[in-house]
């Protein structure tokens, strides 16, 4: 593997919501070292999170891993980096008092509980305002009276908290931001007009605050979020190899690295993560004619419109499933570990029928927005006379992961929002061909999946690091351009197009996942 002087590189870490990873790129955007650390979330108190203690054990481990990595192929340890990125699952609520403290739980993208809301902020800006929004925690917790809002001095997403702790910058790129409050793409900054409106509201609340005192400055792609401080690199690297000083770029989150970890930040480009959650991002040439309750409006990480399409539930019960028949192998004396059994059972499944022989899983995990869930239990339907076979089995729980996502793009569809290229990335897109083959049947359009596909957000994030050095060293092509010129010029990668039979099974398949959500909601509502 080609070497690259330390000051050259980038380190991206992200915290997914069932992973943290760090990913250390070359200036040519190779993979140079990686390191992982698994963590899950908690449901306590009535909402989804994660204990913020958990969060520094897991960067922790993820970097010491990388740091080895990068020993173990170059015979020298990790002292410096060019650059670096810090990531996370958006939205979210972290608020924070003025002495620096945790004043709630931190509560994720996962929750459906700011339902109320949620509805009033769409109806009174005319934009639609997301349960998982930051704003939507917020406000709920005032409508709640929660005792804590009135000594908020500072909100932020968890990409945030961690680079402020890193850097002691309170800012956030655009991206993120987006998923804090609507963002106004010609001033890349949050939207006045709608600022002013909250601040009536906080007013009415009698809080001795205004909302921009509250929230993190917005940063674009490129511009300056501060260096890496001497108790940052402490908290990265508690050995204290890893030296102070390396510029940071501004935080973003999983969305907005996605995008740049497929090169779909220009305009009638998008991309599929696929993970725990999954979400499309489509960059618009031109604004929705209508607000869309299942339609999120956010921005690419240098400020540009994007509508998403994001769905809480993707491999969550897939992942369970796997992991039965991983016990059933074990039980048989052929233990085995999931990396060989998701390539083994993604492949089974290209024998199943294209329409999964009647089987129809629910994946339902938590609440669904697009779908207007506000909880969910994962469910398995099928006729007495449905082919009930291990193929046609994993088929179905792979179209199940990306069904409500269909759901969202028909939308896309219907709006007449034009997209040249599908890119997709995450964990559901490891297994060479087959969940790209079955996206392409579902968006009836053709997709692409990169080499690094399943590297995924982190990735990006290191990609963004990397823009941000070259933008220190003089670089003067903006980040689509950068990409396209610097990174993925010679990217290899393959693409599938859709299959007309595929095509037809995944309808019919969808038509039945519809139906099947009656029974969903009975369970949600009665079991």
């Amino acid at each position: 593997m080609k070497k690259f002087e330390q000051k050259s590189t980038a380190l991206g870490i992200e915290l997914g919501s069932t992973r943290i990873k760090a990913v250390l790129a070359g200036p040519d955007g190779s993979v140079l070292a990686s390191g992982a650390h698994d963590w899950e979330n908690h449901f306590e108190g009535g909402y989804w999170t994660y204990p913020l203690s958990e969060v520094w054990d897991g960067i922790q481990d993820a970097y010491r891993n990388l740091a080895e990595d990068y020993r173990n192929t170059y015979g020298e340890p990790l002292t410096t980096v060019g650059a670096l990125g810090v990531s996370a699952m958006m939205h979210g609520y972290l608020p924070f008092d003025k002495d620096g403290n945790q004043l709630a739980a931190f509560r994720t993208w996962r929750n459906t509980t700011t339902g109320p809301a949620a509805d009033a902020l769409t109806e009174r800006f005319h934009f639609n305002i997301p349960q998982r929004w930051s704003v939507a925690h917020l406000y709920q917790a005032i409508l709640n009276g929660e005792d804590h809002v009135k000594d908020i001095d500072f909100l932020t997403t968890l990409a945030g908290y961690v680079h402020w702790q890193l850097t002691g910058r309170k800012v956030l790129g655009i991206g993120d931001a987006a998923g804090i409050f609507p963002i106004d793409s010609d001033t890349c900054d949050y939207d006045a007009a709608m600022t002013a409106s909250f601040d009536e509201l906080l007013d009415e609340a009698k809080l001795p605050y205004h909302l921009r005192d509250l929230l993190p400055k917005v940063l674009c792609a490129g511009q300056d979020a501060g260096t890496l401080t001497e108790a940052g690199a402490k908290l990265l690297d508690p050995t204290g190899t890893l030296t102070p000083g390396a510029p940071v770029c501004p935080p973003e989150g999983d969305a907005g690295t996605g995008m740049a970890a497929t090169n779909t930040v220009a305009k009638r480009t998008g991309n599929v993560s696929a993970g725990t959650s999954i979400f499309a991002m489509v960059v618009l040439e031109k604004p929705l004619q209508n607000v869309y309750p299942e339609i999120d409006l956010v921005t690419t990480p240098d400020g540009a419109p994007v509508a998403m399409v994001h769905c809480n539930n993707c491999t969550s019960d897939l992942n369970a499933w796997v992991n039965l028949f991983g016990q059933v192998a074990a039980l048989c004396g052929a233990k085995m570990p999931t990396s060989q059994l998701f390539p083994l059972l993604f492949n089974a499944s290209l024998e199943g029928a294209p329409d999964c022989g009647d089987v129809v899983p629910v994946n339902y995990y938590s609440g669904e927005g697009v779908t207007h869930f506000d909880a969910g239990h994962p469910m398995l339907l099928r006729t007495a006379g449905s082919d009930f076979s291990l193929a046609n089995l994993m088929r179905a729980n792979i179209y199940s992961a990306m069904a409500t996502l269909k759901i969202g793009l028909d939308i896309l569809q219907d709006e007449k929002v034009a997209v040249d290229r599908l890119l997709g990335h995450g964990g559901l897109f490891k297994t060479p061909g087959v969940a790209q083959r079955y996206l392409a049947a579902a968006a009836q359009a053709p997709v692409t999946v990169m080499e690094t596909a399943g590297e995924g957000g982190p990735y990006g994030m290191a990609l963004l690091a990397g823009y941000r050095l070259a933008v220190l060293e003089g670089c003067t092509l903006n980040l689509a351009d950068y990409l396209q010129q610097k990174i993925f010029a010679d990217a290899p990668g393959s693409t599938l197009a859709p299959q007309e039979e595929d095509v037809r099974g995944f309808t019919a398949f969808l038509e039945r996942y519809k139906a099947a959500l009656h029974a969903e909601r009975a369970a949600v509502e009665h079991f």
